[in-house]
């Protein structure tokens, strides 16, 4: 990296003043021009559902629908009718506005729904049966018309009852944790544990009807005096529904050290509730989900298979879950023996992993466990009850974040208990131990040395989990009695899909959201179009059957992929140090999220949702000193010691975020506002600098590309939702393009000293080039593209396209532009998206034509790569199925992402 120049303060204050010229100007817009907002691209939109079957039994579904600037005021208001033109009750809230002060992003939920839904403007139906939030007394009481929840307000009970009409279904919901102080490396056969509760230590209502009700609960794991684990989770429930939705969200504070068998180990981590049991033994019910749609239908108390036949009917119905006739009218030789036939009151179903679960019943405490069934892959889904009512239960990628368990206990008494376990207490501790000892890497030049064989940059004390995180979904139906078969198996379906309504991709296209005009719907139009969509079509594909190929799956790993692959070993590279996960490197985030916009693929969409939540959360820090950061690539995903915004990097939360409205994801990126602080704790360019360089609060160095990009993400992102800092937001977005667009080189600089008060960049006395081969593709085409669409800056646009016409230029071209060539490049195929992007607003059809140069004839993948699997089989591989050694994943999103965008922006203008 060449050194810093020194910069003119004469400079950054006209920097400042211009910065300042900018914020005011689009301030006033903000407040004079959303009255008067135009109604055009006001069209009705259809809504429709990814998965076939509409909401089934999902308590209620929320959709993000963009629209095009000045479409709509920010008080408007929408209407919902089905296909037959019936009015559906809808709440909705704006998600995003843009700068003149109109709506970009609105949600909209409803509760009902089972085919396509058009929203239009108009007043919204109001629901028969409205959700109501009363939060006066000692308890948060949310109805829906049909359900109460009564949800505590402190203490350790979360969800002090559920009752149905007069009827308590579940009462004394609350979290449970077991730690394990000590893991045993050898067999010493001292394991021990200890048992946390929940404690809540604030409950807000965030949302109260009429259609939909949001309540968030924060708090700590608590025992004696000791308090750990935070949780945050959010209750959803809509309007009319007997159900509710709740997700759950831990941060990992605990102390594990390499080396050391004693610390804070995760033995079981669960969501517990207490269900009266008002029904005889014989009209109580448990039923556990298996694979797709089957159940495991029992009673507590079986009167079928018995010597004595209680007759066929009664059989029958037993087995349907109704209520039993009078036993006085089976056959008495049956009723005379009731008392000696067992009941069973414990059931558990362990999925301990991707490809095994199995279901055993004891009768009570103290007594054997039978094996009563078992098989793949579970749906994560339960009931127990009985005639009177009961509590249907689930735990959503139930089997791809194993271990998973669901237990019910004391059935047979007064009140049973059911946990859901998203850490099963029957599997090994939760060992998030740094994966080796450092071998002997304790300076700089070693780490690089390290670097330079494994690709791991090692540190000690850096492959920490402290402050990463992990949140699950769980769904809960209050019944009034034991459901029916197709009842069950629907409830059972929604555990396993969650219903999403989508806006379709032409609406999307036509809202111009997410970098405008850098994607259009597939188009197999021409031969070499239809072959391009072939081969995007193909690596999705493969990637989605590695998943299933290599078990990429776990509570910690579902949603992640591999980097690198291992020809000679026939694996990807998950051993061996930055080749392993691929922690969003070279954004596949958004290569698949693209992929989503443009195709309204289900598919696609539920592959990039696994990956959001995973990226958002495990990869990323969101306590201690690196809050803010992620971690690179690694064996484990928070094993690297580059700890980095590019990984943070809130652009790959945002499409999921507007696509469904999910406040976790929002709370994710409203944590990233403040991220530029974390530049004082840690540089990440401490390994190879060579010039002097000390952080300093009014002087931090900060790149263009990975860095500004990971920080103005953020500051967008609160900006456009208004977001409680907006407009300190705002204003460092209109500052930093200032101040990029100010050096003597632009984006070419490299890198700038930026004010973490002011939060402007100092310019620099004179030029420099500093260009990298990553600056671009952490999401920057992409955010550049939007920012010049929301900002009127002539300066921010002619800096950002100089770099995209030179990056792809020849050294000579480079040199007679600015003194220098840029050095030894690579990713051209990747960068050749720049290119196009360029090309389209300067009209350059030069640069048209090496953009379409660099994606077919440069490095990555060609026209002459194989494009096909090839099949594995035992002795090469430990599973049957297909490798394709020439794929890795950086080469994937750099194709993927060019691929997407070039269509778009030149599909009209390809070669012969």
């Amino acid at each position: 990296m060449s050194p810093i120049p020194r910069r003119s303060l004469l400079k950054a204050a006209a920097v400042a003043g211009a910065a300042a010229q900018f914020s005011w100007a689009l301030g006033a817009r903000d407040a004079e021009a959303a009255p008067a907002a135009a109604a055009g691209g006001a069209d009705p939109v259809t809504l429709d559902w990814l998965e076939d079957g509409g909401l089934g039994a999902a308590p209620g579904a929320t959709v993000g629908v963009p629209w095009p600037m000045g479409a709509h005021p920010a008080d408007r208001s929408f209407a919902v009718t089905d296909a037959d033109g019936r009015h559906v009750p809808v709440q909705t809230w704006p998600l995003a506005y843009w700068p003149d002060g109109s709506l970009k992003w609105t949600a909209h939920a409803v509760g009902t729904g089972t085919g396509e839904l058009t929203l239009t403007t108009g007043t919204p139906a109001e629901p028969a049966k409205k959700v109501t939030v009363d939060s006066g007394g000692g308890t948060v009481d949310v109805s829906t018309g049909v359900i109460t929840a009564k949800i505590g307000k402190n203490g350790s009970t979360l969800i002090k009852s559920v009752t149905r009409g007069s009827t308590e279904i579940a009462h004394n919901g609350r979290l449970v944790l077991l730690r394990q102080p000590e893991i045993e490396d050898e067999d010493q056969g001292t394991v021990r544990t200890e048992r946390f509760d929940g404690a809540v230590l604030s409950v807000t209502v965030e949302q109260d009807g009429p259609v939909r009700a949001v309540v968030r609960v924060d708090g700590k794991h608590r025992k004696g005096d000791r308090e750990w684990l935070p949780f945050s989770l959010r209750l959803y429930f809509y309007a009319g529904s007997d159900s509710f939705r709740m997700v759950h969200t831990i941060t990992y504070d605990g102390k594990q050290e390499p080396g050391k068998a004693s610390g804070d180990f995760i033995r079981g981590l669960g969501v517990r509730f207490t269900v009266p049991m008002r029904d005889a033994a014989y009209d109580r019910h448990i039923r556990l989900g298996g694979e797709g749609s089957g159940l495991l239908r029992e009673a507590v108390q079986g009167i079928t298979g018995l010597r004595r036949d209680p007759g066929a009917a009664v059989q029958a119905a037993q087995y349907e879950g109704k209520k039993l006739p009078d036993p006085a009218t089976w056959d008495q030789r049956v009723t005379t023996r009731l008392r000696y036939i067992p009941h069973w009151g414990d059931y558990t179903l362990a999925q301990l992993s991707a490809d095994g679960f199995t279901v055993r019943k004891r009768t009570k405490k103290g007594h054997g466990w039978i094996t009563a069934g078992g098989g793949r892959r579970a749906s994560g889904f339960g009931y127990v009850g009985g005639a009177s009512g009961g509590l249907s239960f689930g735990l959503r990628d139930f089997w791809e974040k194993f271990p998973a368990q669901l237990d019910i206990r004391d059935a047979h008494t007064d009140e049973a208990t059911v946990t859901l376990w998203l850490w099963s207490p029957e599997a090994q501790p939760m060992d998030l131990r740094f994966y080796h000892d450092g071998m002997g890497q304790d300076t700089y030049a070693e780490q690089l040395e390290g670097l330079n064989i494994t690709y791991e940059d090692y540190e000690p004390g850096f492959g920490t989990p402290y402050g990463i995180a992990r949140t699950s979904e769980l769904l809960f139906w209050a019944n009034d009695s034991t459901p029916t078969a197709d009842t069950l198996a629907r409830q059972a379906r929604a555990v396993r899909v969650l219903p999403q309504l989508a806006a379709p991709p032409r609406q999307l296209i036509k809202a111009k959201v997410f970098g405008p005009g850098l994607y259009s719907e597939p188009d197999r139009s021409t031969p070499a179009k239809a072959k391009i969509e072939d081969h995007l079509d193909f690596l999705f594909t493969y990637y989605k059957d590695q998943v299933e190929m290599r078990r990429w799956y776990g509570f910690w790993d579902y949603g992640d992929i591999m980097h690198t692959y291992d020809s000679a070993r026939h694996v990807w590279r998950y051993d061996i140090g930055g080749y392993a996960w691929d922690n969003s490197e070279l954004s596949p985030d958004l290569w698949l999220w693209y992929a989503y916009l443009r195709s309204g693929r289900s598919d696609i969409f539920r592959f990039a949702e696994a990956m959001t939540r995973h990226t958002g959360e495990v990869d990323v820090y969101h306590l201690g000193k690196w809050a803010g950061l992620g971690t690179r690539h690694g064996v484990q995903h928070f094993a690297d010691s580059a700890k980095q915004q590019r990984i943070a990097n809130t652009t790959y939360r945002r499409f999921y975020y507007f696509l469904t409205a999910d406040e976790r994801v929002g709370d994710l990126m409203h944590a990233n506002v403040d991220s530029d602080e974390t530049f004082l704790v840690l540089d990440p360019q401490r390994k190879v600098r060579t010039d002097p360089y000390t952080p300093d609060r009014h002087a931090l160095s900060i790149g263009f590309g990975t860095d500004w990009s990971g920080l103005v993400s953020a500051w967008l992102t609160e900006w456009e939702r208004k977001g409680p800092k907006w407009e300190k937001a705002r204003a460092r977005v209109l500052s930093t393009m200032a101040g990029i667009a100010a050096q003597p080189n632009g984006f070419v600089q490299g890198s700038g000293l930026y004010d973490l008060d002011t939060g402007e960049f100092a310019v620099a006395d004179k030029p420099a080039v500093s260009v990298s081969h990553l600056s671009a593709v952490f999401g920057l085409n992409e955010l550049c593209a939007e920012l010049i669409h929301l900002v009127d800056m002539p300066e921010f646009k002619e800096a950002y396209l100089d770099y995209c016409r030179y990056f792809n230029a020849t050294k000579a071209e480079q040199t007679a532009r600015y003194g220098t060539s840029f050095g030894t490049l690579l990713l051209f195929q990747g960068h050749s998206r720049l290119d196009a992007y360029a090309a389209v607003q300067t009209g350059d059809a030069a640069l048209a034509q090496r953009a379409w140069a660099k994606f077919y004839h440069s490095d990555g993948y060609t026209e002459s790569s194989p494009w096909r699997t090839e099949k594995l089989t035992g002795p090469a591989a430990l599973v049957e199925g297909g490798e394709a050694p020439w794929v890795s994943t950086n080469d994937t999103a750099l194709y993927g992402l060019a691929a997407i965008e070039n269509l778009a922006l030149l599909g009209d203008r390809m070669p012969a």
